[in-house]
């Protein structure tokens, strides 16, 4: 099939994913597409990448330089700042829902603080501050989702609106357009799938975030048999939970695909099983898979798992990483400052060592070790004890809802005992904010305040971002 007449027919094809799928009775605020676009930006490739083109590691060695890291885009700043300027504009038209919000979230709130605090010491402030902008984005674009009138059509509209757009794109760059969606490592002749985002991991993960979310919407639309579009929205969901698997395999992923068999267990178990639905169970199941995941993972029980699988005890050379960046951390106590270990000397060397050039510690709390030090996990340790909390309640209020939050909490555990997805604008990490921000309530609809005239409650904002 020739490419241009391959991208009609994919095009058409997500339109009938979001005819098929949508929910008509759920209004949700037009002010959604700005974290849908943000959370569309951080599962694929930033403007101007999309702009060059071209296959990441094929036709751009020069992405991988010591010194890109440092220069960024101006075109993307400006687009990201545009978009979190927005993002204000929007909150603090809900500031009274949103200072509800903030203060049921001390620990995220504390840990974002003393992000800020550690550009103090870091080598590169002006980076770090650039970045830990960006990371005030990501709880922003969460804020706007969770204070909509109605957050669990908010949640659902976009995960779907990210999802059909993301996953088919990705299948027809790979198909169609291989010089930009499949690359070539210069130590191996095998292709790396990126579909849309940078890399097979991040392709990956969104796969295993957006399948999650259209297997939750699968399971709830089978069992809600009053719905008259009960048929078109379990075509929808299924059809994106097939893509999702495809493109996990083509990645070769195995984080992935183990993330989200246990992801489809906790939801598939908790809806169908009235004896899964109860606490003690759930926390047993919970606990039970961190256990299996961090054992064969780190201490060496049931090892043939991980071999079985597909991956050796050096979980293809991530100890190795794990060992030399351990040894060049300057400040165990306090860290190199936020998202500044990555930068300069400390990245030239590790170049010289591992020619395949590692740029992460593909392990999240690594990750935030390297950055902020042992007072960073304390803080990250606060975020996920209080997140689970936050977790558990939800789902012992609303069930739907709860199911999804559980998952993408556990997900987000396990996903990042061998990838890092605790950085700004990753997929993961925005998910996992989205599960466990505590909001007063819930995910419930609200009644929206109406003023002498008969207009939603926040139609003093621009009239693009008004109640639909």
């Amino acid at each position: 099939m020739p490419p241009l007449f391959a991208t009609i027919v994919f095009g058409f094809a997500i339109w009938g994913l979001f005819f098929l799928g949508r929910d008509r009775k759920a209004r949700v605020s037009k002010a959604l597409w700005i974290p849908v676009i943000w959370l569309s930006i951080s599962g694929s490739r930033m403007v101007s990448q999309w702009l060059s083109a071209t296959a990441l590691y094929k036709a751009h060695p020069s992405l991988n330089a010591v010194e890109q890291p440092l220069d960024g885009s101006p075109f993307d700043r400006n687009l990201l700042l545009c978009l979190i300027a927005l993002a204000v504009i929007v909150l603090i038209e809900r500031r009274h829902l949103v200072i509800r919000v903030v203060r049921a979230n001390g620990p995220i709130l504390l840990f974002l603080l003393y992000c800020a605090a550690s550009i103090v010491w870091s080598d590169y402030p002006s980076v770090a501050f650039k970045r830990w902008t960006k990371a005030i984005g990501d709880l922003a674009m969460v804020l706007i989702v969770v204070t909509d009138a109605n957050p669990m059509a908010a949640v659902k509209r976009l995960l779907t609106r990210t999802g059909f757009l993301l996953l088919p794109l990705s299948i027809l760059l790979i198909k169609y357009f291989p010089h930009i969606a499949v690359g070539y490592r210069s130590y191996s002749s095998f292709p790396t799938y990126m579909g849309v985002t940078t890399s097979k991991t991040e392709l990956g993960g969104i796969s295993l975030l957006f399948g999650i979310a259209s297997a939750w919407q699968f399971v709830e639309c089978l069992q809600d048999k009053r719905d008259p579009r009960r048929t078109q929205r379990l075509a929808a969901h299924g059809a994106l939970v097939v893509m999702s698997l495809f493109l996990i395999w083509r990645a070769n992923t195995v984080t992935a695909l183990m993330c989200f068999l246990m992801a489809g267990s906790l939801i598939a178990a908790t809806s169908f099983s009235r004896f899964a639905r109860k606490p003690s169970v759930v926390h047993l199941m919970v606990v039970g898979m961190l256990c299996v995941s961090f054992t064969a993972l780190f201490l060496g029980v049931g090892a043939g798992l991980v071999e079985l699988v597909g991956r050796d005890s050096t979980l293809t050379g991530r100890t190795g990483v794990w060992h030399l960046i351990l040894g060049m951390a300057p400040n165990h106590f306090l860290g190199t400052g936020f998202e500044s270990f990555w930068l300069g000397p400390r990245l030239a060397k590790i170049y010289h060592v591992y020619w395949w050039h590692p740029n992460e510690a593909h392990n999240g709390y690594i990750e935030v070790f390297l950055d902020l030090g042992w007072v960073g996990l304390a803080f990250l340790g606060l975020v996920l004890v209080t997140g689970y909390r936050n977790v558990i309640r939800a789902f012992r209020q609303d069930r739907d809802a709860g199911r999804l939050r559980l998952a993408y909490f556990v997900v987000a555990v396990v996903y990042n005992f061998t990838e890092s997805a605790t950085r700004i604008m990753h997929p993961v990490w925005i998910l996992f904010l989205l599960a466990i921000v505590a909001v007063p309530g819930g995910w419930v609809q609200r009644k929206a305040k109406k003023k002498t005239v008969d207009r939603p409650a926040f139609s003093a904002l621009p009239p693009c971002l008004e109640e639909v």
